[in-house]
């Protein structure tokens, strides 16, 4: 799993952040932070979450999927990149025990 977690980050890190509506642009901006320094944290800290950045990820995917339906075609494929990695690093701190 942590294969995919590291090609799947190495492609959105290369990947362009895409137009994205307006009304949601902050929000967007915020989760892609978000995401995306739990998926630092996880690969720098032996592949491990903390459960404060389990309910954080857990909020952030309920958050990416209300706001996927207004995504135009590349965008909702950049957030659905991040959306996939939050569930992967949940998946992880599953296994590991958290819930």
């Amino acid at each position: 799993m942590t294969e995919e977690i590291v090609s799947l980050w190495r492609a959105h890190q290369q990947a362009a952040l895409p137009e994205v509506p307006r009304e949601s642009e902050g929000e967007l901006l915020v989760l892609d932070e978000v995401i995306g320094g739990c998926v630092v944290f996880y690969l720098e800290s032996g592949q491990r979450l903390d459960p404060i950045r389990v309910v954080i990820l857990e909020d952030c995917r309920a958050d990416l999927e209300r706001l996927l339906p207004d995504l135009e075609e590349a965008a909702a494929a950049y957030f659905t990149r991040l959306g996939v990695l939050a569930k992967l690093l949940l998946a992880g701190a599953a296994a590991e025990g958290h819930p």
